[in-house]
């Protein structure tokens, strides 16, 4: 018997593997019928298939969702991390930078609204030099960003915390004297409890801890001087909007539902904004 030269190619005839024409293989792809040599090989339900079907399959399989629309992750809370590196990163930069130069650019009052609307956002970021304010505010978010980012997928969670970040400094805006200034990411904090309650709700989870945890820190907003218990309101109100709005919407068209009702949020608070900002005396910019 005779067999061929390591290096001389398949016998003529014999069936060949497609990605690799020197190997001969009896072994067929259960899917397309071709060929197949071992390393292409991938098991299957029945027998198996060839490593292009598989990816394929994969390529067309729709994407894994969560309970509320947003795709399937593993892993560790991406945007969580994301959010506490940036607040992290922001309270180091406002100690080494010298006159307070971080908290002047980026903290929000009312007074700054239209000349730098974008302070509204960027105060969440930063946080007052008192170490316990920082400290509180990210052991908070990533309590609550484990359990909440991968049930609403990144999106749908980042969506949820930038509203609620806004959301506090127009509850700062609505309820505080035009030279308040604030910062601290406890807008969005709060906006995440009210997502929470909205999300235990829907899942017929038990309520009362959730409830006693919002009103200690609402009485705590009252009595301690130095919290701004607007910007709790605010964030709590827009997230629990936001979260019933994404966790109540109807499966067809869910996509359209979700967006479209933050949108609908974000468009109320720039109007609530443009109001305000309009019976503001015009001396006090500048």
């Amino acid at each position: 018997m005779s067999l061929p030269l390591p290096g001389a190619g398949a016998p003529a005839g014999a069936p060949v593997c497609p990605r690799h024409p020197d190997r001969v293989s009896y072994v067929s792809c259960q899917r397309c019928g071709r060929p197949t040599c071992p390393e292409c090989q991938r098991s299957a339900a029945v027998g198996v298939q060839c490593v292009d079907c598989v990816r394929e399959t994969a390529r067309n399989m729709p994407a894994r969702r969560t309970i509320f629309g947003g795709a399937v992750r593993t892993g560790r809370p991406v945007v969580t991390l994301t959010m506490m590196a940036i607040c992290v990163a922001a309270y180091v930069l406002d100690l080494v930078i010298p006159n307070g130069l971080v908290f002047r650019m980026f903290a929000y009052a009312p007074f700054y609204t239209e000349s730098e609307p974008w302070r509204m956002v960027t105060s969440a970021f930063l946080h007052s030099t008192n170490i316990m304010h920082i400290a509180f505010n990210m052991y908070a978010l990533w309590i609550l960003g484990q359990a909440l980012e991968p049930a609403f997928g990144r999106a749908r969670f980042v969506a949820i915390y930038f509203i609620s970040a806004l959301a506090g400094s127009v509850g700062v805006l609505l309820m505080t004297p035009i030279d308040t200034t604030v910062v601290g990411a406890s807008g969005a904090i709060f906006g995440l409890f009210g997502a929470l309650f909205v999300v235990q709700r829907k899942r017929g989870g038990d309520l009362r801890a959730i409830i006693v945890l919002l009103v200690i820190n609402a009485a705590l907003g009252f009595f301690i001087p130095g919290i701004a218990w607007q910007a709790h309101l605010g964030g709590l109100v827009a997230g629990a909007l936001c979260a019933a709005v994404v966790a109540y919407a109807p499966v067809k068209n869910r996509n359209i539902i979700q967006w479209g009702g933050m949108a609908t949020v974000v468009l109320i608070m720039v109007g609530l904004t443009l109001y305000k900002v309009s019976t503001f005396p015009a001396f006090t910019i500048g």
